[in-house]
């Protein structure tokens, strides 16, 4: 049985303000063939790019990168709002449309040579993949890919993270 991934991602309009449409992934994350699916993607991808390591920005992320984790037998680090992290963090700030945010790891999260996969839901603008990036980096890990659910192609993330090798399963342009 083939499973249409796009059949599992609802469109909300005009959440969480008007002329924006919301990609909700929780029906993909509710059925088990489905999930699993995606998740066999990303991990046959993580494969090919040799991942060590699978880092995840909060929150959604956190959801595709720890199977993928444990399928691999590799590590998962997340990459958390300010204060949430107990221990020595590094962190990095970064614009939003909106205004700005910050990403925290822990110090010790990567090792130099990691070879790191970093996933999340969705790349929209890059910048939350930016940052993490960034955080990977100064830590002495190598970014071997980014995984994404969905990729909007309209708001050009892509472009923002172009040195870097990207997979998304779907893409959405102003649907």
């Amino acid at each position: 049985m083939t499973v249409d991934l796009r059949d599992y991602i609802e469109s909300i309009p005009d959440f969480p303000g008007p002329g924006v449409t919301f990609r909700d992934i929780t029906p993909l994350l509710g059925d088990s063939e489905a999930l699993k699916t995606a998740t066999n993607a990303l991990v046959d991808y993580a494969r090919r790019q040799g991942a060590t390591v699978i880092v995840a920005p909060e929150s959604r992320g956190f959801l595709l990168g720890t199977p993928i984790a444990l399928e691999l037998g590799v590590g998962f680090v997340p990459a958390r709002k300010p204060g949430k992290l107990p221990r020595k963090t590094v962190s990095e700030s970064y614009t939003l449309e909106y205004g700005s945010a910050t990403l925290e790891m822990n110090a010790d999260a990567i090792k130099p040579g990691d070879k790191v996969l970093v996933v999340d839901d969705l790349l929209a603008t890059g910048g939350t993949i930016a940052a993490t990036n960034k955080l990977v980096e100064r830590l002495g890990g190598e970014v071997v890919g980014l995984g994404f659910l969905i990729e909007l192609t309209e708001l050009q993330g892509r472009e923002v993270l172009k040195d870097y090798d990207i997979y998304a399963l779907m893409e959405y342009e102003g649907e």
